[in-house]
C-alpha cells in the first residue's frame, strides 16, 4: 500500500487550460495547494492556482524548480514533451507517467498498442508516400481519413480522402510528417468512457457517455440510464480497464469509442486526463472526474462514480460571443436546471472552448432539450 499524499500537500499540473482549472478547484476544495506549469500567460488554471510557472517545457531549470515545489504532478493535456515528464520524475511521481503520454501522443503507436492489448480499432496504416497512400486507400475500400500521427485534436491535421480525389495535392500537405490512414468506419454513435485508477491498482469508471460532434468538436454529451444496452456498457468498462491496467495508468483516462450497428465497440483514441465529455460529472455525479483525479494521484479512496441525475452538457464556443459584448448570461442563469461554467479565457475565438453548461433533469432526453434550448438563447 503506497503512502497517501494528504491534504495540505502541493499538487503540480502540466498545462493550464480549463481542465487544469477545474482540477485546481477540486484540489483546493480538499485543502491542497496547486502549482501550474505551461508556456502561456493569463491562463484559466493560473487564475485559481497558488503559483504559476510561465515558461517553455524544455526549460529544465524551471522544470526542476517546479518539481521541487510539489509532491506529485498530473496532466491537464497531452501536448507536453515526454522529456519534461522524465525530468520531473527525478524528483516526484508524474501520474499518469511518460509511457502513457507517449502512447497518447502518436496515433500510430496508440492504435498499435490497442491492437496488442487485444482491443479492436479501425483499420489503419502508416503512410510515407503517395504510392502507399494510393494502395492503402484502395485496400480500405476507396475511402479513409488521413491524419498527422502527432499533435492533432478537435479535427486538426486530418481530412477525409477518397480514391477519386486529387491525392497528389492532398499528400503534398502531409509529406514530411509522420502520417496515418484510417479506414472509414460506418459507426452509429460515438461514446466515451472515463476510468480512474490509483497507484495500488484500484479501479473504477463512470458509465459511458454519448457524444454528439459539430465540425469535429464535441458539441453535446449525454449521461443517464437507457442510453446504452447493458452489454455495451460492460464492454466499454472492460476496454477502459484493459487500457489502464496494460499501461499502468495512475490518474484519470478517457477512451473514445465508436459503436457499430452490431453493438460492437472500436477504440478511436485515448486521452490520459479528464475529458470534455466528462464535464457533466461536476454537476451530475457524486464525485466528479476532477475530484477523482485528485483522489487517484494522491492515493486517497476513489469516490463514487454513480450518477445522481441524468444530464446533458453543451459546449460554449467562441462563436457565441457577439462582437464587443457578452452573451446573454441572464438567460442561462434564470433556468434553475442549468449550471453554467465559464473558463475565464480573455479572448473569444470561433471554435475556442470558452465554457459549458450542464442541464439536469429526470430523463436524458429532457436534459438534452433544456441544454440545447438554453444555449440557443445566447
Amino acid at each position: 500500500m503506497l503512502k497517501q499524499i494528504s491534504p495540505g500537500a502541493k499538487l503540480g499540473v502540466l498545462g493550464s487550460g480549463q481542465l487544469g482549472r477545474m482540477f485546481a478547484i477540486e484540489a483546493r476544495r480538499l485543502g491542497y495547494g496547486v502549482h501550474v506549469f505551461s508556456p502561456d500567460e493569463k491562463t484559466p488554471t493560473g487564475a485559481v492556482a497558488d503559483r504559476e510557472w510561465t515558461t517553455n517545457y524544455d526549460n529544465f531549470d524551471a522544470i526542476d524548480e517546479f518539481a521541487r515545489s510539489v509532491d506529485v504532478v498530473t496532466l491537464e493535456f497531452e501536448n507536453v514533451p515526454t522529456a519534461a515528464l522524465n525530468q520531473i520524475e527525478k524528483f516526484v511521481p508524474v501520474r499518469p507517467g511518460p509511457q502513457v503520454l507517449e502512447a497518447a501522443q502518436n496515433r500510430l503507436k496508440e492504435k498499435s498498442l490497442m491492437r496488442s492489448f487485444g482491443l479492436p480499432t479501425a483499420p489503419f496504416a502508416a503512410i510515407d508516400s503517395l504510392e502507399t497512400l494510393t494502395s492503402k486507400l484502395a485496400e480500405f475500400g476507396g475511402q479513409g481519413i488521413l491524419k498527422t500521427a502527432s499533435w492533432g485534436y478537435d479535427g486538426k491535421g486530418q481530412q477525409m480522402v477518397t480514391s477519386d480525389a486529387d491525392l497528389a495535392t492532398i499528400w503534398g500537405q502531409y509529406a514530411g510528417n509522420e502520417t496515418i490512414l484510417e479506414g472509414f468506419i460506418d459507426f452509429t454513435r460515438e461514446l466515451s468512457i472515463i476510468g480512474i485508477r490509483d497507484a495500488n491498482g484500484n479501479f473504477d469508471c463512470f458509465d459511458p457517455i454519448l457524444n454528439h460532434h459539430a465540425n469535429h468538436i464535441l458539441d453535446v454529451s449525454l449521461a443517464g440510464p437507457g442510453l446504452f444496452r447493458p452489454k455495451v456498457i460492460e464492454r466499454a468498462k472492460e476496454i477502459v480497464r484493459t487500457v489502464m491496467d496494460s499501461l499502468d495508468v495512475v490518474g484519470v483516462l478517457c477512451v473514445e469509442l465508436f459503436e457499430t450497428s452490431g453493438d460492437d465497440l472500436l477504440v478511436n483514441e485515448i486521452a490520459p486526463r479528464p475529458h470534455n465529455s466528462g464535464h457533466l460529472t461536476v454537476d451530475a455525479s457524486y464525485c466528479c472526474q476532477f475530484a477523482q483525479q485528485v483522489r487517484s494521484i494522491c492515493n486517497l479512496p476513489l469516490g463514487s462514480t454513480e450518477l445522481r441525475q441524468p444530464a446533458a452538457m453543451a459546449n460554449l464556443l467562441g462563436d457565441l460571443w457577439p462582437k464587443a459584448s457578452q452573451p446573454d448570461w441572464a438567460a442561462v442563469l434564470s433556468c434553475p436546471e442549468v449550471h453554467l461554467h465559464l473558463y475565464g479565457k480573455s479572448e473569444a475565438k470561433p471554435g475556442r472552448k470558452m465554457g459549458h453548461l450542464t442541464a439536469l433533469s429526470n430523463d436524458v432526453s429532457s436534459a438534452e432539450e433544456i441544454a440545447r434550448r438554453v444555449r440557443s438563447l445566447l
